[in-house]
């Protein structure tokens, strides 16, 4: 079976969960996000776009309930053994199949906690639960829980983002080779797709973002390509995927003879990339890198024109979206540790004078600092 973990691994991921929940008191978690099932037991699938539920007790017990054609998905690319399937009908209710299946577990009058902030249960979902459950048993929202563990990677983790890694730099190298003025975009997405493809990839959590022109401004993924101009800007940001686990880079290309303002916008993003990647170490908190980010930004004079936010965890995820738990925003204390991994991005976007600039990469927290899993450099590069 494609399980890419040990037993003994995700049997002790699991003990870790559980003894959370008996620390908290819980009897219980319902999970509905598709990266906890993945890291708890490793089953792998898209079908979380519909109802389906993974429960783990404080004792070691676990199901899952999903639909038919989760079924085999979930024999073929996990450890789960107790696998329910509520049947697709007219009036159909998933929970409360979901109750009649914790009622054999014994939660009668336990506490139990719930991942209600999930892309695998969306409001009318949610408020279904709720009502099933009323009377049955006490729901808590534990949404992080397990996300917690999660941005801790371990040894095998930290080698599938270092395969991930190795892919998105395959992906800078086919974009380098393609882009350049009177390119189609899409031409630029198919080298770059095509690479980590190749390489044995996935597909990332959610699209490449391309855009040149106005395009390059935009930090998310539109539909309708271009051509690249002979005096242009190209935004690329994306991510090499394997296992499920990314590791992400983005850069803006320029066409042509660069700009007096691109240069001061690529040095005042390298520097305060360069400064953010001095701070991340053990102890140091999220917000303390984001406020490093902003300092050098705003000093250089650029503060009209960054985000507010700099980066994030990288792991497994799923569409759709690559971006995990937790943020760098100013004022989050959350603590950085060793082994988890981050993307680290910098963002310039000037509207008035329609001039793009960014940078990003992902790294490793050390023990003592940080470790760059890319081989790609920083330097501006002109195509």
């Amino acid at each position: 079976m494609p399980i890419h973990f040990t037993e003994s691994e995700l049997a002790s991921r699991r003990q870790h969960v559980i003894d959370e929940l008996s620390r908290q008191g819980l009897d219980g978690l319902l999970m509905f996000k598709q990266e906890s099932m993945y890291y708890l037991t490793g089953y792998d699938t898209f079908g979380y776009c519909f109802f389906q539920c993974f429960y783990l007790g404080v004792d070691g017990h676990f199901f899952l309930l999903t639909r038919a054609p989760d079924l085999r998905q979930a024999q073929h690319t996990s450890d789960i053994e107790d696998i329910r399937i509520w049947v697709d009908r007219a009036g159909s209710n998933p929970a409360d199949d979901l109750v009649a299946v914790l009622k054999e577990y014994g939660v009668t009058g336990k506490r139990l906690g719930c991942e209600y902030n999930a892309y695998g249960l969306s409001a009318a979902y949610g408020r279904m639960l709720d009502q099933a459950v009323n009377g049955l048993c006490e729901l808590e929202d534990t949404s992080t829980l397990v996300s917690k563990f999660r941005v801790i990677k371990s040894e095998a983790e930290i080698a599938y983002v270092r395969r991930a890694a190795e892919l998105a730099d395959d992906a800078m190298d086919a974009a380098i080779e393609t882009a350049g003025p009177g390119v189609f975009e899409g031409d630029i997405l198919a080298a770059m797709q095509g690479a980590v493809f190749r390489g044995g990839g996935d597909y990332p959590g959610n699209e490449f973002i391309i855009g040149s022109g106005d395009g390059a401004l935009l930090c998310r993924y539109f539909t309708g390509r271009e051509t690249v101009g002979d005096q242009d800007q190209l935004t690329l940001e994306y991510a090499g995927a394997f296992r499920r686990y990314h590791a992400a880079l983005m850069q803006t290309f320029l066409t042509g003879a660069p700009s007096t303002e691109h240069i001061a916008m690529h040095k005042a993003c390298s520097d305060a990339m360069e400064a953010c990647l001095e701070t991340i170490k053990p102890g140091a908190t999220m917000g303390q890198v984001f406020d490093t980010h902003a300092a050098v930004l705003d000093q250089a004079g650029f503060k009209d024109h960054r985000m507010n936010a700099c980066g994030y965890s990288l792991g497994a995820m799923y569409t759709p979206m690559w971006m995990d738990f937790p943020m760098f925003y100013t004022g989050n204390e959350f603590e950085l540790s060793t082994n988890m991994i981050f993307f680290v991005h910098i963002i310039l976007m000037n509207s008035d004078r329609r001039n793009s600039m960014t940078l990003g990469q992902t790294v490793r927290v050390t023990d003592s600092g940080v470790e760059r899993l890319s081989r790609q450099p920083t330097d501006l590069v002109v195509v």
